[in-house]
């Protein structure tokens, strides 16, 4: 029997449906990203002549030299456009590094390592708990990229139903854990590479040599992933659950309950990686801990800028193979190393249009920072934001606020910060602040609003998810549902940004608040 529909839309909600399904339409007429990126890329080289011609400059803040634009519409800047495309590419420093780590978790989510542990961690939580485990469960998943989205948001429901609770309760939470939690996580994914640089490409426009590590808002984002659980629970059973009512529906299937279990080869695989884990947690304690350790640096014998952390995209690539090899051995869903492979290629296959994506997205990247557009724009945006005399908090949160509207409209983090990481990583460095501490405010505003943005890749799937506990359910119930944590993911998360400023703490290992 199907649950009545959702709530009583009021007028306030109509209106908002009308208008995100104005920004759904707009969204869906705009070009693909890629082709986005060209378009930009070719309005650079314009804007480049332009600027040159109306004779724009700056003056460097660091060096006190007058910076003036290069036009890339003229025969030298031709030549450089054709000689650098390829080292565009190959070189763009994003590619490598998510590649890299892909193939790693891929191993892991191929053998079933993350699914299993996934619903390990809801199915043990004691009922009183199940919601904050879906939540965390949700963040977490974050680690092993979108399967959070096609595993754990429908099993939520269906756990959710099954010790009869709304289901549409369990989906909602998991779906906040999932999407509006998307930067915080306890352990680093492939996000973290990949925004780290972007971040340090933008950054080189500045200083030439910085370098921005993968871990640059470990510490930050760790944090906020036991705030994010704590909020989303809160969300769930003091408005979601109250809103919904009491579950009168049939509850799982049969077949739904009995997926749901551990299966014996399930948990001797996990028995197997606990073991692999601690292996991998011992060997990385020995390179690290002690003073002489050999992932330490061999000069000074630190951690910041030793093996190890400059490592730590191969260190996730050996984690996730390590791990997956002895989840699937001990499970029996690796038999040979044909499976192992096999995982490895349906991984490269998913990653065919980010490709695409990033050959323009470099030439964009590389093409900005050749004509001094970048540097410029930062320095002025530096000069107006200096004038505004801001402060420090007033200038973060509006930055934050500014990243969460600009997701409504762009549902790719990556793709938003290669767009505004070579204006607003520079320009915040010259009022004082670190490229990683722009990444971490970044990060708050591009998550919270993924949960009500049609402009998210899945939110057409979670449409249908709500669908079949609500077959009158559309944009507007999934909006109502989800607005709530949207807004209290947004006010937590960036009082957690102001608090964490004005404490002066860093936000990752090396990476202070401050230059």
């Amino acid at each position: 029997m199907a649950q009545p529909s959702v709530g009583t839309q009021t007028s306030a909600s109509s209106r908002l449906t009308r208008v995100l399904a104005v920004v759904e339409r707009g969204g869906n007429a705009l070009p693909h990203p890629a082709t986005i990126f060209a378009i930009m890329a070719a309005l650079v080289v314009i804007v480049s002549a332009v600027a040159a011609a109306a004779g724009v400059s700056a003056v460097h803040p660091g060096t006190g030299e007058v910076v003036r634009p290069v036009s890339l519409l003229t025969l030298s800047g031709l030549h450089r456009i054709l000689t650098g495309l390829v080292s565009n590419f190959t070189g763009f420093a994003p590619l490598g590094t998510v590649l890299v780590a892909m193939l790693g978790i891929a191993i892991a989510d191929g053998s079933g390592l993350i699914g299993a542990t996934l619903r390990l961690v809801v199915l043990s939580a004691p009922r009183r708990l199940l919601t904050a485990a879906v939540v965390f469960a949700g963040v977490m998943s974050n680690t092993g990229g979108e399967v959070g989205y096609v595993l754990l948001v429908p099993l939520a429901a269906v756990i959710f139903a099954g010790v009869g609770r709304h289901p549409i309760a369990g989906l909602a939470a998991a779906f906040a854990g999932v999407s509006g939690g998307y930067s915080a996580n306890l352990l680093l994914g492939t996000v973290d590479p990949l925004l780290a640089g972007l971040s340090q490409e933008a950054a080189r426009i500045i200083d030439p040599t910085y370098t921005v590590n993968a871990a640059a808002n470990y510490y930050f984002m760790a944090t906020s992933a036991l705030v994010i659980t704590a909020a989303g629970t809160a969300v769930t059973e003091s408005l979601i659950e109250p809103r919904l009512g009491p579950w009168h529906g049939s509850g799982a299937s049969a077949g739904q309950e009995i997926s749901t279990e551990l299966s014996a080869t399930e948990r001797r695989g996990l028995r197997y990686a606990a073991v692999a884990a601690l292996i991998l947690i011992a060997w990385l304690l020995w390179g690290t801990a002690p003073a002489d350790g050999f992932l330490r640096d061999p000069k000074t014998g630190g951690l910041l800028q030793s093996p190890f952390m400059s490592g730590i995209v191969a260190i996730i690539f050996i984690a996730g193979a390590w791990l997956g090899l002895a989840y699937g051995f001990g499970a029996r869903t690796i038999r040979s190393d044909r499976d192992v492979m096999k995982a490895m290629g349906t991984a490269m296959e998913t990653l065919g249009t980010y490709l695409v994506l990033v050959f323009f997205a470099a030439q964009f990247v590389a093409f900005f920072g050749w004509t001094n557009l970048g540097l410029i724009v930062a320095v002025k945006g530096a000069d107006l934001l200096r004038a505004a005399n801001l402060g420090t908090i007033p200038l973060v949160v509006s930055f934050v606020l500014f990243s969460a509207f600009i997701n409504l409209f762009m549902g790719s983090a990556s793709a938003k910060w290669a767009i505004m990481a070579p204006v607003f990583v520079p320009m915040f460095m010259l009022l004082g602040y670190t490229p990683e501490y722009t990444q971490a405010a970044y990060r708050v505003g591009d998550s919270v609003t993924n949960i009500v943005s049609p402009m998210m890749s899945y939110f057409a799937l979670i449409v249908a998810f709500l669908q079949r506990y609500d077959p009158r359910a559309g944009l507007g119930t999934v909006v109502a549902t989800m607005l709530p944590y949207s807004v209290t993911f947004l006010v937590t998360w960036t009082a957690l940004l102001v608090a964490w400023t004005l404490a002066g703490l860093p936000v990752g290992p090396g990476a202070g608040l401050r230059l």
